[in-house]
């Protein structure tokens, strides 16, 4: 990705296509990322008297957007970088079960886990599990003594339009941060390590043209010295890191060199679904990803 030109545009998620490469017109070569994190159980837009966001966001709208894309576009993946839970009072009231039941609606194809998934327990958490339609993915997350045992994955590898795209997850450290009660004997692993081990093997072993981290660390610090930037320059063979935890509105994807010298791209899109993230990748007569384009785009938007 290092030959790689970036168009972004805001609101409406229309592509500056004249500028791209003859390659990047035909869809064949289009991969569509689209992606949230830390929704936090906002499942209606916000009150119109709020006094940040009035009116803006709420799941009817994110859903009209996703479907909009997906009417649009041939390969899509959407993916959501975990804190579904804990925020309004639907969590407090059906625990997670509505949540994930408007995200299968909407049609996710992977998660992972943020600290505030904890909240219920992880037997609350297990308990929802059959209304989710997608898998929770968990590398440094060892859940082996747990009731969680073989219910996550670590990795995932779609494959679209002739691509392969893997995906991963890593989550931020428990310990200091949820109460013990709720995670149990949940064995938290060290994400830089599990990170290079998966991002290896689904670049290698698995032949992934398009390799993504689902983090759930944080863009900037918050519980410890960990965060997405600190990951990205310590690992390699990860193309895209889609961020949470830090609540992080990011304008454009952040750019970072990994331990090889090469591109890394950070995304995060703020919390409470207020934004869809969305990254296209465009791939050459190779197969290789050396062209994206971003959109930010607010769910507020008035599609028609």
């Amino acid at each position: 990705m290092d030959r790689r030109r970036f168009v972004r545009t805001f609101a409406t998620g229309s592509l500056a296509l004249a500028s791209l490469p003859s390659f990047a017109s035909g869809k064949e070569n289009k991969i569509t990322i689209l992606h949230t994190n830390d929704t936090h159980s906002h499942i209606d837009p916000f009150p119109l008297d709020d006094k940040k966001y009035p009116g803006q966001g709420g799941v009817n709208r994110r859903k009209a957007l996703i479907d909009r894309i997906r009417k649009e576009e041939d390969h899509v993946l959407l993916l959501d970088a975990g804190d579904i839970f804990q925020g309004t009072p639907y969590f407090n009231m059906h625990h997670g079960e509505l949540e994930f039941k408007v995200m299968t609606a909407m049609g996710y194809d992977a998660a992972t886990m943020g600290n505030h998934d904890f909240d219920a327990g992880i037997e609350g958490f297990e308990k929802m599990l059959p209304h989710a339609n997608f898998p929770f993915l968990c590398a440094n997350y060892d859940f082996k003594d747990t009731i969680l045992k073989d219910k996550t994955l670590a990795f995932k590898v779609f494959n679209k339009g002739g691509m392969k795209i893997g995906v991963f997850g890593v989550g931020v450290e428990l310990n200091g941060l949820v109460s013990k009660e709720l995670y149990k004997e949940t064995n938290y692993l060290d994400p830089i390590e599990k990170a290079n081990y998966y991002a290896n093997h689904l670049k290698n072993e698995e032949k992934c043209d398009l390799v993504i981290c689902l983090s759930h660390l944080g863009y900037v610090p918050r519980h410890n010295k960990m965060c997405d930037p600190v990951l990205a320059e310590n690992t390699e063979n990860i193309h895209l890191i889609i961020g949470g935890h830090s609540h992080t509105f990011l304008d454009e994807p952040q750019m970072y060199k990994n331990k090889a010298g090469k591109q890394v791209l950070i995304n995060q899109v703020g919390w409470a679904g207020l934004i869809l993230g969305r990254i296209d990748f465009y791939f050459n007569t190779n197969g290789d990803p050396d062209l994206w384009a971003s959109n930010v785009i607010n769910t507020n938007y008035n599609i028609g």
